[in-house]
Order: structure tokens, then C-alpha cells, then sequence
């Protein structure tokens, strides 16, 4: 895909499995809340949300239906786009929300992740429908957002168009040759240029990053009617919800961040970090394969990570036909493997994938590659992708240092050698090293004096986001660790009582066990 992918998204639907308004439908919310407003902001902090249908805030096929529900209701905020320039030019955020069915406490803010992925799909597809007949659902407002540039806000993150995304998937960028390093780095060019033409300007990359998303959070808590702020973050959504902690202490009534992201954490070590995470899942999934009849890696674990490559290596010089005309490419085997280790649920899944494979068929494991990269079955592919590096980009720190890039890609492949093409480095920078903003954040221990208590979930076996990175976060936000046993990224709200018992309390009644705890998926 890129020639260096320095983490691996969460998608939306690996975090989730796992506009006008007509008037004559509009409701305004509840009083607005603002407390210690930075000066020019006040007009964003009091401003009243006007609901309506969410039809028409769906930004896919898959979503069309879900958005057309009638218990759901949809408005947009506006947040100024630079807050260093609050008079200038706005981003108006879509919000979607589920009304309490009972006596209602606040409303519940929820990250499904990415960074890019939509919160308005994850409510209406996920979230809302497995929390509205409990207690979250009777006495909180659940509301999804999309932060700004993801989904339904605008201005939106485009940087390709679907044609100009088939072809990137079919391009592996593996010639290591100066002319070949010359080359990717020019795409890399070219898809900075094209995201800033397409998406609004320099203005607009510069200030979509997760310093920003969070202020946008605190004047969405406000406009809601919230004196305090409660939130669940899933992957990213941790980083989000830390970084809106650090900034406004004072504003949280509960926190709950699960599948953390350390930020105290290089980017170097994160990438390796992660891909050792996967590695441990491809393990797991290659050791369960093994007991199952058929195993299409065979039946010794390890040999598993040799017979993978065995597999899928040659789809670099020879991609894989599919039933729909479409050529299965290697990084899309890739993507589609990566998609399944997120839940040990999808292991299956791929069994039946990579067994199609063998036979020269490409159909199954290039249908996991759709679902991840979030491309529809009309071949429309939504922003995910885009707004992934665009934010990672702002975010993270820049690697500018080919010798730097090429040691990161050795002690990744070393770490993953199931992802490990065997053509050894390609030392070319990224689309970030050509950002023409610089990053707004950089690894750091949050300050975040005044906060009260919150929960960090990790699990044991998470592979996106692996489990030593919540015992660092829960630590470094003197916080609550519930440590769960199992193999799947993030784990609340996902019908394991005993999970979800502690979140749902903590969340209703800001009351968590006291000693240690731990779950078992």
C-alpha cells in the first residue's frame, strides 16, 4: 500500500465486530455548557445542535440502511478549524446519537478508533444497537462522532479516488534500486500533493490531528448539555481520549480507554511493537490451525510462518485471480490476513481463505482485504485509509532518515516475519516525511493532574495493540487496569459479562473493584 506502513490501522470493522436538516424535524438539544472557554471560543461552546434524520449522514452502502433507522438522530457541530484563528474558517463535525430509553445520567461519547474511523458508523452499526436494551443505553445518551476529516465531516480527508486506489493496492513498491527508491518516493509526493489539493488546503492538514480532535470533544460535551465529559475509546480512540484528558482534567467524569496506545512511545518502537503483536496472533491462529483437519499451513505450528510465505510470495510477480475479474496482489493478502488475527473469531475465516488460495483462487482473501481498507461492494472506498496517514502524519513523529527508515524495516520484518516479503529493505520515506506541516504532538508522559479515576482495558493477546502498551497508559494516567486473558483487539462491549460488568458500573456509578482485576475471554 504505502511503502512503509508505520502501524496498522484499526478499521472500523475490526473495532466494531471488532448536510442539511430539514426544520420541520429538528430538536434542539439541552442547554449548552461552558466552562473556562479559551477567548474567541464562546459562540462554539453555547452554540444549539439541531437533530434530524441521519439518511443522509451515511457515507456508504453498508451504512444506507443502519443511518435510515428512526431511533437515531443526526446534527452537526461546528468547530473552528484553527483554533489559534477562531474567527476563520469552520469544520462542521457530524454527530449521531441514541437517545436514553430511562432516567438519563449525561451522554456517552465513543471512538471506534483508526485513526479515520467513523463514530457514527460505529454507533449505528454496533454500538447502539448492543447497548440500547441495557443500562448504558437506558441512562446514557450514546453518541458517535466523526473527528474532524474522518466519515461525514467536512472539510473531508480525499487524497485518491477509487481508480487511483485499485491501482495502489496492485503496486508493492519492492524495487530497492535508486531508481526504484526515486520512484515510490514520488507517488509518496504525489499523494501528499493530491491531499492537499483534494482536501481543502495546507489549513486543513495542518489542524487535524489528535490535539485538535480533542478540543473539538470538549466543545461537543458543552453543546450536548454536560458539565463533564463520559468516554469509551477503542484503539486510537485511546490516544483521543488521553490527549482530551491532558488537556482538560477538569472536564472528565469518566474515562474508559480500551486497547491503549502508549504515548510515551517512539514511533519506531510502536511499528516493531505491533508487528511483534501480530506475529504473536499469527502464532496463536497457526497453532489452533494446526489441531483443525486440513490446516492449509499443515500441521506444524512451527513451520506455519515458512508455509505462509511459501503461499503467498508468489503472488508478488503472479497475482491471484478472483470470480469477480479483479487480480488479488500480494498486499492485499496481506491486509486480508492482518484483518482476521484482530479476533481469534475470524481464524476460520482465514483457514477457508488462504485453503481457496492454494487453489489459485483469490476471491476469499481479497474480500478481507475490502473489509479492512473499508472499500464498499460497489468498489467505493471510504476515507479510512486517507484520514489514517493524513492524521498520522500530524501526530507522529517524522522519520526523514533513510538509514533510519531501513533499520525500522529490518527490526519490523524481524518482528513479523509473516509479513516479511523476502526482497529484502526498500529504504524509501513515507508520505509523512513529505508533510508540509509539522507533526503537533510528539511522545510524551501526560500531565494530568485533577483527574479522577479511569479504567484502561488491555488484552493479553491483542496484537494491534499489544498488552504491555495499557499497563504503561493505566500507569501513566494513575489509573485502573483490567487485564484481560484472550486473543482479539479491544475487548468491552463485546457480551463478555464479565467485561462488561465492570465497564457498565463504572460508567453508571463511577464505581470500579478494588484489587486487581481480570477478565478471560
Amino acid at each position: 500500500m504505502f511503502a512503509r506502513r508505520r502501524t496498522i490501522a484499526c478499521t472500523a470493522v475490526a473495532c466494531s465486530v471488532l448536510v442539511a436538516i430539514a426544520a420541520c424535524t429538528s430538536v434542539l438539544s439541552g442547554q449548552a455548557v461552558s466552562t473556562g472557554v479559551a477567548p474567541g471560543l464562546d459562540r462554539f461552546y453555547t452554540q444549539a445542535l439541531t437533530w434530524g434524520p441521519c439518511a443522509s449522514f451515511a457515507t456508504s452502502e453498508g451504512d444506507r440502511r443502519a443511518f435510515a433507522e428512526p431511533q437515531y438522530d443526526c446534527t452537526r457541530l461546528e468547530v473552528p478549524l484553527d483554533y489559534a484563528a477562531p474567527q476563520g474558517r469552520t469544520a462542521q463535525l457530524a454527530v449521531a446519537r441514541l437517545k436514553a430509553q430511562g432516567q438519563k445520567i449525561g451522554s456517552l461519547l465513543t471512538n471506534p478508533g483508526g485513526p479515520g474511523a467513523s463514530g457514527t458508523s460505529q454507533l449505528v452499526s454496533s454500538i447502539g444497537a448492543n447497548a440500547q436494551a441495557g443500562p448504558l443505553g437506558q441512562r446514557f445518551d450514546l453518541i458517535g462522532l466523526d473527528p474532524r476529516g474522518v466519515g461525514a465531516s467536512t472539510p473531508t480527508i480525499d487524497c485518491r479516488n477509487n481508480a487511483e486506489w485499485d491501482a495502489e493496492r496492485a503496486d508493492l513498491d519492492i524495487d530497492p534500486s535508486p531508481a526504484g527508491v526515486a520512484q515510490t518516493e514520488a507517488e509518496e509526493r504525489q499523494f501528499v500533493e493530491q491531499c492537499v489539493q483534494r482536501s481543502g488546503g495546507v489549513e486543513v492538514l495542518a489542524n487535524v490531528g489528535t490535539r485538535d480532535a480533542a478540543r473539538d470533544i470538549d466543545i461537543l460535551r458543552a453543546a450536548l448539555g454536560d458539565e463533564k465529559l463520559t468516554y469509551l475509546g477503542y484503539s486510537y480512540g485511546t490516544r483521543l481520549g488521553s490527549v482530551y484528558a491532558e488537556t482538560f482534567p477538569q472536564n472528565v467524569r469518566a474515562l474508559v480507554l480500551d486497547g491503549a496506545v502508549d504515548p510515551t512511545q517512539s514511533t519506531a518502537d510502536r511499528t516493531v511493537a505491533q508487528n511483534a503483536g501480530f506475529q504473536q496472533a499469527f502464532d496463536a491462529y497457526a497453532a489452533d490451525c494446526a489441531k483443525q483437519p486440513a490446516c492449509p499451513l499443515g500441521t506444524d505450528p512451527a513451520q506455519a510462518t515458512a508455509a505462509f510465505q511459501a503461499l503467498t510470495r508468489p503472488l508478488i510477480d503472479a497475482p491471484a485471480p478472483t470470480r469477480d475479474g479483479r487480480m488479488l496482489s500480494y498486499s492485499d493478502v496481506i491486509d486480508g490476513t492482518v484483518l482476521t488475527l484482530y479476533l481469534s473469531d475470524y481464524w476460520p475465516i482465514l483457514s477457508q481463505g488462504l485453503t481457496q488460495l492454494a487453489t489459485g483462487d483469490g476471491t476469499a482473501m481479497i474480500r478481507l482485504a475490502d473489509l479492512y481498507i473499508d472499500r464498499d461492494p460497489s468498489g467505493s472506498y471510504a476515507n479510512l485509509l486517507e484520514a489514517f496517514v493524513v492524521i498520522d502524519c500530524v501526530d507522529e513523529e517524522r522519520i526523514t532518515d533513510r538509514a533510519v527508515v531501513a533499520d525500522l524495516i529490518r527490526r519490523a520484518s524481524a518482528a513479523a516475519p509473516f509479513r516479511d516479503d523476502g526482497r529484502g529493505v526498500v529504504a524509501t520515506l513515507d508520505a509523512c516525511a513529505f508533510w508540509p506541516v509539522p507533526p503537533t504532538s510528539k511522545p510524551h508522559v501526560p500531565d494530568v493532574e485533577g483527574l479522577p479515576r479511569t479504567l484502561v482495558i488491555s488484552v493479553t493477546g491483542d496484537p494491534a495493540t499489544p498488552y504491555q502498551a495499557g499497563v504503561d497508559l493505566a500507569k501513566a494516567l494513575d489509573g485502573t487496569l483490567l487485564s484481560v486473558e484472550g486473543n482479539q483487539h479491544t475487548a468491552a462491549l463485546r457480551g463478555n459479562a464479565c467485561i462488561d460488568d465492570i465497564v457498565t458500573d463504572y460508567l453508571v456509578d463511577l464505581r470500579l473493584p478494588e484489587g486487581e482485576l481480570r477478565c478471560r475471554l
